[in-house]
């Protein structure tokens, strides 16, 4: 079991990485939480309450937890408020008290809704994550960012509440589609261009061992991605600044989900589109060398066909960039590639060169 430690200033918590750490589940969270918590409530859909339910539900209750079950829908469109709602009601009839824990088990959908829940609710439950899909474990477990969706942004509504333990089990993942599982290497390359070209490099080196689930090579991929957003999390908590880098791709990717109305993409698949457009952009803004931003695009097409996103209209698109929170004084922010390993935010990218990287970059 690797263990890396999230030291904030007011605490810290641990993120466990090990193979069978769900049936240990139980264990980590008392130890986390301490004594005084009666009740466990797992957030999760059906398809993960399915495979991973019941074993989650032992391990809790083997802990001394009373553990009750609450299920959202599949998918990002039912990361909203209504669903929220459904699950408010839930806890009040269940005597929902404070000391008590909300568990999300289950890939980004279920943590960014779950955290939302135990953000909110009474002022804020202790949250325990158990990410399920490669996009969960490496990057939306991490750094206590919690939202739902609106019809015109993702994520508009949220609020930060960190957990108190993440626990992840890589061997979740041999039961993801392998699209689904794909569209988590996307987030994987972002942190390799973002912050590491070792990392970088390493994905496409071992890219048919990751394929393979090999134990090894994902815990590695797992635990390096987990102290990258660690490292950058205990220096700007709240996104006031350096934290911003960690939306490399996500201008974009955004609002890519927000106007084909969160059916269309997975989010690392538009995150996947959201890096080859701001690659682009930083190479015609004569910031990127066309070799690295080559290299950039190789690696993306190497995890596999991104959906196609030619027949959307540029207009929409750049009005969903300009309602996103990341929108800076009326203008649009993007998170630019200098070289492989290294970004800077900015803003005052002019209106036509932005157009013309969407036009190319998504045709």
């Amino acid at each position: 079991m690797k263990s890396i430690r999230v030291k904030l200033h007011s605490r810290g918590y641990d993120i466990k990485v090990g193979s069978g750490l769900l049936d240990q589940a139980g264990d980590l969270a008392r130890a986390a939480s301490g004594e005084n918590a009666r009740q466990a409530i797992v957030i999760t859909n059906p398809t993960v309450a399915t495979l991973y339910g019941p074993r989650v539900v032992r391990s809790l209750k083997r802990a001394g937890f009373r553990v009750r079950q609450v299920l959202a829908g599949d998918g990002e469109r039912y990361k909203s408020l209504r669903t929220a709602q459904s699950i408010y009601t839930f806890l009040i009839e269940n005597r929902v008290e404070r000391n008590d824990l909300i568990i999300a088990l289950g890939g980004g959908v279920v943590g960014d809704l779950g955290g939302f829940v135990a953000a909110t609710y009474l002022r804020g439950l202790r949250l325990v994550h158990l990410p399920t899909t490669l996009l969960a474990q490496i990057d939306s477990s991490v750094g206590g960012k919690t939202a739902v969706n609106h019809a015109l942004g993702k994520n508009l509504i949220g609020v930060f509440h960190q957990p108190i333990l993440v626990v992840t089990d890589p061997d979740t993942l041999g039961s993801l589609p392998p699209r689904e599982f794909q569209a988590g290497l996307y987030e994987a390359i972002k942190y390799g261009v973002m912050q590491d070209r070792p990392l970088f490099n390493r994905i496409d080196r071992e890219l048919e061992r990751l394929k393979d689930l090999d134990e090894g090579a994902l815990s590695r991929l797992i635990a390096r991605c987990c102290q990258i957003k660690a490292d950058v999390v205990a220096r700007d908590e709240r996104e006031g600044d350096l934290r911003r880098i960690l939306n490399f791709g996500h201008t974009v990717g955004h609002a890519l989900e927000a106007v084909t109305h969160y059916r269309r993409f997975f989010h690392g698949e538009a995150v996947g589109h959201g890096m080859r457009a701001a690659s682009l952009i930083a190479e015609r803004l004569g910031m990127l060398d066309s070799g690295e931003r080559e290299a950039i695009d190789r690696a993306i097409a190497r995890l596999g066909p991104l959906p196609s996103a030619n027949n959307l209209a540029l207009g929409g698109i750049i009005s969903a960039m300009y309602r996103d929170k990341k929108a800076d004084a009326g203008r649009i922010t993007f998170v630019l590639p200098v070289e492989i390993g290294r970004v800077v935010i900015r803003s005052d990218v002019p209106p036509r060169i932005i157009r013309s990287a969407l036009r190319d970059s998504l045709s």
